[in-house]
């Protein structure tokens, strides 16, 4: 069930499946029939070189198969100048990116923007990368974390006249619009609701300590354990960077405690996830013997076994949003008209599924379900 105490949700995979009805196909439908990523797609259709030829013939044939028209953009901005968008990442997430690339790409397409994806896996290599797009005539940036969270990067896109929407930050500047969730908030429901299956050691899993939210999500975290009148020992809480091997390690960590937790929110779904297998390495079953929850709800939640309780942060939606505000915003420059900046905040959701339960009940119903010589995965039922 969810917070509000309604049964819980199924899959998400239906929500995340093929096109519905007879709608144009999106980008994603091609890079989901190509078997690729978005990324991929994008760079096909946009004739780069660094693609392997035969996923570009792939990609190729997915295009032609769907009747997708990537140059839709194009033909209405006939005697135009095509309006162009640079998506910027450093992000160690794959799944929050993948999702994050989805719905810029997708909308991109409805909005007809031209989206250059470039990847800034290096800090130093930021304010240098700016300057190069806006000198090939970019002017209008989608910023994720952390890069929305540094301000030399944002200072420097409005002194060079461009746009930049700041997608997911922990702390929104506002400078052009900005669109995010409440971190704390989110954690410090999750956390109480850990609380509430009668946990009161529960470990935690920081995120990246360069992007603000990790922070936010930790505050939440540790106002709902005070909250509750219990103690966030300092042991039960080991900083992750948001990648599934950093996840392994935390959760390493918290496992060989001599009091281990009874259960593990992670920051995110990679991390999460980690602690999943960490757990099933150690011959502990989820939820039965550890629960474990997560912060994202991407792909990765519901294609793990079991599958995550989690928070739904509505990436896809966000990136839509940022790329409709750039639209906007351009639209409303060419007209000589002046935007007031905007900062939207969406909600998040707490999706239950399989990998949490009571601690109590739960071991004492496994203990007793192995006693019968009955598989302990089975007690989440008895």
């Amino acid at each position: 069930m969810n917070a509000d105490g309604n049964s819980k949700e199924t899959s998400s995979r239906t929500r995340r499946g093929s096109r519905r009805g007879n709608s144009a196909p999106t980008i994603g439908d091609v890079a989901r029939e190509a078997r690729c990523s978005p990324m991929t797609v994008s760079r096909v259709v946009n004739g780069e070189g660094n693609v392997r030829e035969e996923t570009r013939e792939v990609v190729q044939a997915a295009i032609a198969k769907l009747n997708y028209s990537p140059n839709r953009a194009a033909r209405s901005l006939a005697g135009a100048e095509q309006v162009r968008v640079a998506v910027m990442f450093d992000n160690p997430s794959a799944s929050y990116l993948s999702e994050f690339l989805m719905g810029a790409l997708e909308e991109a397409g409805r909005s007809d923007l031209h989206v250059v994806v470039e990847a800034c896996e290096n800090p130093a290599d930021a304010l240098p990368l700016v300057r190069r797009l806006v000198d090939g005539g970019i002017r209008g940036f989608i910023l994720p974390p952390p890069l929305c969270d540094d301000q030399r990067v944002l200072d420097l896109v409005t002194e060079l006249d461009a746009i930049a929407i700041e997608v997911g930050p922990g702390k929104a500047t506002g400078s052009s619009g900005a669109v995010t969730i409440d971190d704390f908030q989110a954690a410090y429901d999750m956390t109480r609701h850990i609380i509430g299956l009668g946990h009161t050691r529960i470990g935690f899993i920081i995120g990246n300590p360069e992007q603000v939210a990790s922070g936010r999500r930790l505050d939440g975290y540790r106002a709902a354990m005070a909250d509750a009148g219990l103690e966030a020992d300092d042991d039960l809480i080991v900083q992750g960077r948001f990648t599934y091997r950093s996840g392994m390690a935390a959760t390493q960590k918290l496992l060989a405690l001599p009091d281990r937790p009874t259960a593990i929110f992670a920051s995110n779904d990679d991390m999460a996830a980690a602690s999943v297998a960490v757990a099933h390495r150690n011959h502990l079953d989820v939820p039965n013997d550890i629960t474990v929850c997560g912060f994202d709800d991407t792909a990765m939640a519901s294609t793990i076994w079991p599958e995550l309780t989690t928070v739904r942060q509505p990436i896809r939606e966000m990136t839509a949003w940022a790329v409709q505000a750039v639209a906007r915003i351009m639209k409303a420059r060419r007209s000589g008209e002046k935007v007031r900046p905007e900062i939207k905040v969406m909600p998040t959701k707490l999706i239950r599924r399989e990998s949490d339960a009571g601690p109590s009940l739960a071991r004492t119903s496994a203990d007793t379900l192995a006693a019968n010589g009955a598989p302990r995965a089975q007690a989440r039922n008895a």
